[in-house]
């Protein structure tokens, strides 16, 4: 599985909206791409299907924005790449293949099943919780 970049920005911005919407405030796309460096158009069709998965709610309004609406220890990160769009990298063997294709296709398949494993036990509560502990402050006697 190849982790594209719109993956990537969904995760930015799934943590985004799960640590600065603090007691279900919106949190404006603005200040998502501010943070996060995501290119607005991007990140408007991201926000969309995120929208359309349930995940996500958008508030219309002078004071609106987007909301997270599922706990992020309830969505994993392959949960996020599979509903952004991120598709198997290797094409199914062939059988008129030449055998070294298809031996490296074997590698491939291998490598791509052990990264879907990793992002699947991986939530996204886990990795807001990392970035959190990193931001502390530490304190030196």
């Amino acid at each position: 599985m190849v982790v594209n970049a719109a993956v990537h920005y969904a995760c930015l911005a799934m943590m985004d909206l799960a640590i600065h919407g603090v007691d279900g405030a919106p949190v404006r796309s603005g200040e998502i791409i501010r943070r996060n460096e995501i290119p607005g158009p991007y990140l408007a069709q991201i926000l969309r299907t995120l929208k359309s998965a349930g995940w996500v709610k958008a508030i219309r309004g002078s004071q609106g924005g987007y909301q997270l609406i599922v706990q992020p220890d309830a969505i994993t990160l392959l949960d996020i790449a599979e509903t952004i769009g991120c598709h198997d990298s290797i094409s199914p063997a062939q059988d008129d293949e030449p055998s070294a294709q298809a031996a490296l296709k074997k590698h491939w398949r291998a490598a791509d099943e052990q990264s879907r494993i990793q992002l699947s036990r991986v939530r996204l509560g886990d990795v807001i919780r990392s970035v959190q502990e990193s931001d502390q402050p530490m304190f030196y006697i």
